[in-house]
């Protein structure tokens, strides 16, 4: 099974860490990524643009509405993920708490629906 892990953290504190600091910080993921690879656990992962950068789109009544910015204020953002492999929701959980972003964030866990048209 794949299992999404949606790491959440504070954007505006993490654009206040000095360069050589944010440098360690992402050291600590990349060798989280060959961890995964080396279990063959490891399906995707990628950062994402900052809030600022967002929009939410809704139509109704056949109408499309653009707002800027994420949908709602929030002390964390959504700020990258990792797609990964796990037999069970254990195994995903247990990979969660190995990433380093789970010691400056917050990592939701859910199981990614599979809809047999892979």
């Amino acid at each position: 099974m794949n299992y999404m892990l949606m790491l959440y953290a504070d954007e505006v504190a993490g654009s206040n860490i000095p360069p050589e600091e944010m440098k360690g910080f992402m050291d600590q993921l990349h060798a989280y990524r060959e961890a995964l690879r080396k279990a063959n656990a490891f399906v995707a992962t990628a950062p994402l643009a900052r809030t600022n950068t967002a929009c939410t789109v809704h139509v109704d009544r056949g109408e499309m509405k653009v707002q800027d910015g994420p949908y709602a204020e929030t002390r964390e953002q959504l700020g990258g993920y990792y797609i990964i492999r796990a037999e069970t929701m254990d195994e995903a959980i247990k990979w969660a708490a190995r990433c380093p972003a789970a010691t400056w964030g917050t990592i939701e866990v859910r199981q990614i629906i599979n809809l047999g048209d892979e």
